[in-house]
């Protein structure tokens, strides 16, 4: 595919403003309990973060926040949705159970079919979708959060092939942190993440995928929202924006300092909607 050819498709988003972000709990190895957040600037950055993408095109739906979930600013890992259906998440850690039927709620009030999980999953944080690969694959990642079951459970529910991929490096605990979609059919994905097995499906699934290194994983430039030719990530991430760029793309950056210290980014800070 030429640079040329590549083509934003407007997206529908759903965000959580992070008024009760804190970092009370350390359930990945970002998280640092020591050091305090900056609850007016983490809400200034997602503020930023969301009008970025509203200035691009597209929808972006808003989830009211509730006190005693510092993590649910986190909306990508609420649910996973495709062609209208959710696939409902079920959290590994009690910290944030209580998120999954607040997004529930969300769905309840619009015309989705809603699937309640019975594997523990993390919606989009372990789930990617790619609608022009395969006629429409589901990568998959479990190792540290995502119940291998919760794939096939997926897979039944969402009528979709889903691709299982082992992560093996706790720094990098869900997909998304890993791995990304930069349109419908092309991934960016940082290959030490992942078993040498899942490294292999990876490549011969994705032959001109973009390769990123420890640098750009470690910077969270792989937790990005890319709408198939602008691709949103963290200021932090130069390397990575400068690879897409080489890719055709258009890097577009925001700073999410403050975030970072719940260990997420761009992308744990959105949810896809897919009607």
């Amino acid at each position: 595919m030429s640079h040329t050819e590549r083509m934003p498709r407007t997206r529908t988003y759903l965000m959580c403003p992070p008024e009760h972000f804190t970092v009370e709990y350390a359930i990945n190895p970002w998280m640092d309990t020591t050091a305090p957040v900056d609850p007016v600037l983490a809400l200034k950055q997602w503020q930023m973060l969301h009008d970025t993408l509203a200035e691009l095109g597209h929808q972006v739906h808003v989830l009211d926040p509730q006190p005693g979930l510092p993590d649910m600013v986190f909306a990508a890992n609420g649910a996973f949705s495709v062609d209208g259906t959710v696939y409902g998440a079920r959290f590994k850690h009690p910290q944030r159970a209580a998120e999954a039927a607040f997004h529930q709620l969300f769905y309840a009030q619009g015309a989705w079919r809603f699937a309640d999980p019975a594997f523990v999953n993390e919606g989009e944080g372990d789930f990617a979708y790619l609608p022009n690969a395969y006629g429409g694959l589901i990568l998959a990642g479990y190792g540290f959060r995502t119940d291998p079951a919760a794939h096939a459970e997926a897979q039944e529910i969402l009528g979709r092939p889903v691709v299982s991929l082992k992560l093996v490096d706790p720094a990098y605990y869900h997909l998304d942190t890993a791995l990304a979609a930069l349109d419908d059919r092309n991934v960016t994905y940082f290959p030490d993440a992942f078993s040498p097995a899942s490294q292999r499906v990876l490549s011969q699934l994705f032959p001109d995928a973009v390769l990123a290194d420890r640098a750009d994983a470690e910077a969270f430039g792989l937790n990005l929202v890319s709408d198939g030719r602008n691709v949103v990530l963290n200021t932090e991430a130069a390397g990575m924006a400068d690879k897409v760029r080489a890719a055709g793309y258009t890097p577009v950056t925001v700073d999410l300092s403050e975030l970072k210290r719940g260990g997420g980014s761009v992308k744990c800070a959105v949810a896809e909607l897919r009607p």
